[in-house]
Parts: C-alpha cells; structure tokens; sequence
C-alpha cells in the first residue's frame, strides 16, 4: 500500500507540474486540474491492466483520444479555433507517464514529466530559436543526423589493420562525439549572433577550436594594438575552456579511469581560467567582441578528414608504442599536438579503457601533446597578431607549457 500511495503521488506531482503550465499559458483545453487527473488516470488504468489484461490499458489511451476529440469538436463550435496540438500531446504523454509508473522506473518518468513542462514553457524561445537557425544551419544538424545515427549503427565494430590498431565503429564514435561538441558550439554562435560578450567569445571558441579561436582573434586585432587586450581575453579563455574540452571527452572515452586524468587537467584549466581573469580584470574597454563565424563542424568532408587524422594518430601511436616504447610515444603525441589535441587525447584515451597502456602513460602523452600545442600557439600569435597580443598570452602559454612538461617527467 505504501508503494501504490507512493505511485499516486509521482502522478499526481507530476501532473500538476505540467498542469500548472498549461494553466499559466491559459490552455483552454486542459489546465491545473485536468492533466493531474488524466496523469492519475493512467496509473491506474495500468494498474488494472496488470489484473484484468493490457485491454484496459488501451481503451484508456481511446477514452483520453475521444475526450480530446469531444473538447476540439465542441470548441470549434462555438468558433474557437486553435490550430495547435501542443496541448493535446502532452496529455498523450502524460497519460503515459501514468501508466508507465507502476511498471517502469521512477527516475525516467520525472525526467519525460519535467522535460515536457520545460519544452511547453520554453515555447517562444524555441521559436525564436527555430527563425534564427537557417538553411545552412539546419543542414548542419541533419547532417549530424546522418552521421550519428545513419553511418554509426552500420559500420564493423572489429578492429583491423597493422597492430589491430583501427576499429571503425569506434574511429567513427570518436567523429560523433567531436562534431557533437563543435555542433553545440556551432549553434550557440548562431543563437548569440555576430556579436556577443568576452566572455561567451572565450567559452565558445574553446568548444569550436582554441587554436583556430587564437589564429582568427590575432588576424583580427593585426595593426590594431587597441584591440589586442580583448583578443588576448578572448584566447585565454578559449585555451582554459578547451581543457575542460578535453575532460569531456576522456570522460566519454576512457570512464573507468577518468579520475587519473582530472587533476593535471584540472590544474591546467584552473591556472589558464586565474591568467584569463587577471587579463578581464584589466581590460578596461569593449566588453563586446566579435566572434568569428565558424564553419560547419558536420560537413562530412570535414568528418572524413578527422577520421583520417585520427586513424593515422592510432596507427602512429600503435607502432611506437611497439617499436619505441614511451619514448617514441612522447614523439607522436608531440607532434599531433602541434596543431590538434583531439584525435590524440582519443587515442590515448582508447588505448588506456582497452588496457593496450596506462593511464599515467595516456595523460603524460595526451599533456606532452598539450605542451606542443601551448608552444604552436604562441607562435602562431606571435606572427598573426604581432607582440600586443603575444605579450598578453606568453605568460599564461609558457606556464602551461612548463606544467604539462613538470607533469610529464615527473608526474
């Protein structure tokens, strides 16, 4: 019995929750009072499914059909006119969180009951939204689609060629998960616009590319020193964040060691955030930048070239690790660092989850990598935007340099 009240409850929570959206909407056709009970409804219907068989069940999505029908009918009547369905679908759902309570797992109906209140009070900003995004940009998702749901299901999860080094299903979970990321960051530009905050700049150039976010900030500022503190502010923020970048996908990568991973990461995005801060602190002027419009991260042109990228690191890395050891790792991760940290943080990531190294040796390859990286933006600022920018960021680039190469000798 207290199970069974305990059920009611959820539902009748639930409901309300949802309820009280649709009220404070002014739904005319169902409110606070309706969907507790039509949320109420399915449980119990399920509930006596479980005795007297899954007809009752149905004929409870039926009655809940015609009473929605009865309403709209009724309505249009009496001319109301409402072309929309919003409402209708989610007493449907609702009524199905209902009846998936007695049977089911608790958690997953409070998380489709607290997103369907979440997507119905979020109506205007998902239009607005929705305008916002072009031809170009939806393109960009469906081609998301393909890629993560079209390609991914269909390829071999065997692992082939020299040292058994490439599986492709694993290769090309690795593109979903960075075009994934970068589609995030692809969209929140489009959301902000051509324009938005230091800050936002930061955040999203080091979702997109800290490197691309340096090269483009430091072509944009060249003969300009006025703007040289907000490009330094917006690249030390892109350098700190793609740290946190990183995590992620080590976290998707290798799960069962990402603890060994956490510290040095955590250390390195701490002490860029602390040389990003004191960078804001003191730019006194143009709170606003411009960030560069980047390209489409799920162009399959741009996958197919990543997965090239990152089967030529795994192979690189599988042969010497063979023939070298850690020594000629370190030479691999060096240098596939210079310009991407992606592709090696995932290989290193895999070989560690698969047991091929351990975790200690896959962060001091993934920070040797991190090290080339800090060295190859310098210089890239340097000659891109000349010594107003360079000055600003060579600090906080060679004290990352010099932890991930402490950390990498004796770590």
């Amino acid at each position: 019995m207290t199970e069974d009240f305990k059920t009611l409850a959820i539902a009748l929570g639930l409901g309300l929750l949802v309820g009280l959206q649709r009220e404070r909407a002014e739904s005319p056709i169902a409110g606070f009072r309706t969907f507790p009970m039509l949320t109420v409804f399915g449980t119990v219907c399920a509930w006596l499914s479980m005795v007297h068989g899954g007809w009752i069940l149905a004929g409870g999505f039926v009655a809940l059909g015609i009473a929605i029908l009865t309403g709209n009918l009724l309505r249009a009547r009496q001319g109301e006119v409402d072309s929309g369905l919003t409402t209708e679908a989610a007493m449907l759902v609702m009524f199905s969180v209902g009846a998936y309570l007695p049977g089911g797992h608790r958690s997953v109906a409070l998380v489709i009951a607290a997103a369907t209140a979440v997507l119905l009070h979020l109506k205007p900003q998902l239009h607005a939204f929705a305008r916002r995004i072009g031809e170009r940009d939806f393109r960009a998702v469906m081609q998301f689609v393909v890629i993560a749901l079209v390609i991914l299901p269909v390829l071999p999860d065997e692992n082939f060629g020299p040292f058994d080094a490439f599986n492709p299903r694993r290769v090309w979970w690795m593109v979903v998960l960075i075009t994934g990321i970068s589609l995030g960051g692809y969209l929140a530009h489009k959301s902000l616009g051509t324009r938005a905050g230091t800050m936002a700049g930061g955040i999203l150039g080091g979702l997109i590319s800290s490197t691309a976010t340096s090269v483009t900030h430091s072509r944009m500022v060249r003969g300009k020193p006025d703007a040289a503190p907000l490009a330094a502010t917006i690249i030390l923020i892109a350098s700190a964040v793609s740290f946190a970048r990183l995590m992620l996908l080590v976290a998707a990568a290798d799960r069962g060691n990402v603890w060994a991973y956490l510290p040095a990461m955590c250390v390195l995005l701490l002490v860029l955030g602390v040389f990003a801060a004191v960078q804001w602190m003191r730019q006194r002027s143009g709170v606003e930048g411009v960030l560069p419009a980047p390209s489409n991260p799920t162009e399959l042109r741009s996958a197919l070239v990543f997965t090239v990228l990152y089967g030529v690191v795994l192979f690189a890395v599988a042969a010497a690790r063979h023939g070298y050891g850690k020594d000629g790792l370190m030479v691999v991760a060096g240098l596939s660092g210079l310009t991407d940290m992606d592709a090696i943080t995932l290989s290193m990531a895999q070989l560690s989850r698969d047991g091929a190294v351990s975790a200690g040796e896959a962060l001091r390859a993934i920070l040797c990598a991190a090290g080339s990286n800090f060295l190859f933006k310098t210089l890239v600022v340097g000659l891109a935007g000349g010594r107003s920018v360079l000055v600003r960021v060579l600090p906080a680039f060679l004290t990352g340099w010099l932890i991930s190469m402490i950390w990498v000798v004796w770590g």
